[in-house]
């Protein structure tokens, strides 16, 4: 599968940090991303339907955009509907939790790993399943608050705004270690469980202790999707090139597709084009 066609999917357009990360190591490859933006939020609704949703999602990308492979770019669908997912669909489907655990091994000496995630991957203990296969203890954590603030641009720590969202993650990591203090963890590693936490990574590489290394989950999903697809990674993620202007993707919105034009470009971190309508239904 030398140019192969991958579907990236997520209920909104934090995914876009793993299509970023994709196309950063397979530019030669066709890209469809679909952001199910008409139905969101995923994480407040009850699995039946995540599933439901999820697998639509899924068999949009596979039966019409001719995806050969699958990266489920959502936490909350990694978590609630992976099963379904690869049931609907016929082609090899990757979530981006079980790739997070796996680098969080690799990285960790202690075999204790801080996550911070959104309430609804939390609530799954996924990261804390997936981690303590790998033989790691887990310490999880939502942070609802950082979505919001990445949405509104708040990213830049040098500016007042900025300086908002670096006070926030502050408190939280500090809440986090004291809660790992006194459990008697010795984590070295903090896996960001959230496609929207990369945008923040500065921040937070920042607030964390010494000695305790940054995993981005987005980053792990793709080498994973790309070891899978072609046997080994064809370049380094420690050295990526700049995204190629001449890239193959579509990108796909079930609604607001002004919104995600506008905000895409941010998690993209390049134009991600004109944004095709689609109706996967209700």
């Amino acid at each position: 599968m030398t140019t192969p066609t991958i579907g990236v999917f997520d209920s909104g357009f934090g995914g876009l940090t793993v299509l970023r990360a994709l196309i950063g190591r397979m530019p030669q490859a066709r890209f469809a991303f679909l952001g199910d933006t008409a139905r969101l939020p995923y994480g407040s609704k009850s699995r039946r339907t995540i599933a439901k949703y999820a697998a639509e999602s899924a068999q949009f990308l596979v039966q019409e955009q001719g995806a050969e492979f699958l990266v489920i770019a959502c936490n909350t669908a990694s978590a609630l509907a992976l099963d379904a997912i690869q049931e609907a669909v016929s082609v090899p489907v990757l979530g981006v939790i079980e790739p997070g655990a796996s680098a969080a091994r690799l990285a960790s000496r202690t075999g204790d790993v801080l996550v911070i995630a959104t309430d609804a991957t939390v609530q799954s203990h996924a990261y804390t399943v997936a981690c303590r296969a790998q033989g790691l203890r887990a310490l999880e954590k939502a942070c609802p608050l950082l979505v919001p603030l990445v949405e509104e641009g708040w990213i830049d720590a040098s500016i007042p705004t900025g300086k908002v969202t670096a006070e926030v993650i502050r408190i939280y990591l500090a809440e986090l270690t004291a809660d790992a203090a006194a459990m008697g963890l010795n984590p070295d590693v903090l896996v960001l469980g959230c496609t929207h936490y990369p945008l923040l990574r500065p921040m937070l590489e920042a607030a964390v202790p010494p000695g305790i290394r940054v995993i981005d989950s987005a980053q792990a999903a793709a080498d994973a999707a790309v070891h899978s697809i072609n046997g080994r990674l064809t370049r380094s993620s420690e050295e990526l090139p700049e995204v190629p202007p001449n890239t193959q993707l579509r990108c796909f919105a079930t609604d607001s597709v002004e919104k995600f034009e506008r905000l895409g470009s941010r998690f993209l971190g390049y134009s991600v084009g004109k944004v095709q309508l689609v109706d996967l239904g209700g």
